[in-house]
């Protein structure tokens, strides 16, 4: 297993290609969700993912404050089908947090998190903001983590 964290810029056209297919996968054509899955954040964000036997396995996204919202945020949470139940979604969003914090120097860090994963989000931290609304006709909610070392 291999972890890569790099710019837009550093993503060879395979690795793009590789996280732009999971994304659709997951988010357009496994939760049957029609929506701008490519949506002018990648250019100025992180991307960590893990690659197992050259096959990505699991990815994030960390996007600056003050791009899509004032705070630090992760998004597009995945862990592409054929790896799930191996706690890679624990293991990304725990390096992603640690790597806000300790290398971005962030406190706050913002989530929307679909509802049905409110535990699994509360298990690292994170603290509900708002009422459940629908997201491109999904349930969500905004969610914090502050950093308690602070």
């Amino acid at each position: 297993m291999d972890w890569s964290l790099k710019t837009f810029e550093q993503l060879s056209t395979h690795e793009l290609y590789q996280i732009l297919k999971a994304r659709v996968d997951v988010f357009v054509v496994e939760q049957a969700c029609a929506y701008e899955e490519i949506d002018n954040y990648d250019q100025q964000s992180t991307h960590l993912f893990l690659h197992n036997q050259d096959k990505l396995a699991a990815y994030v996204r960390l996007v600056p404050k003050q791009t899509k919202f004032k705070e630090v945020s992760i998004g597009r949470v995945l862990v592409v089908k054929e790896f799930r139940g191996k706690d890679y979604a624990k293991a990304i969003m725990e390096k992603a947090i640690n790597h806000l914090i300790n290398e971005w120097g962030e406190n706050v860090i913002k989530i929307q998190a679909q509802h049905y994963l409110y535990n699994f989000y509360s298990s690292l931290g994170f603290e509900q903001i708002t009422d459940v609304y629908l997201d491109d006709g999904l349930p969500h909610i905004d969610m914090i983590l502050k950093n308690k070392n602070v």
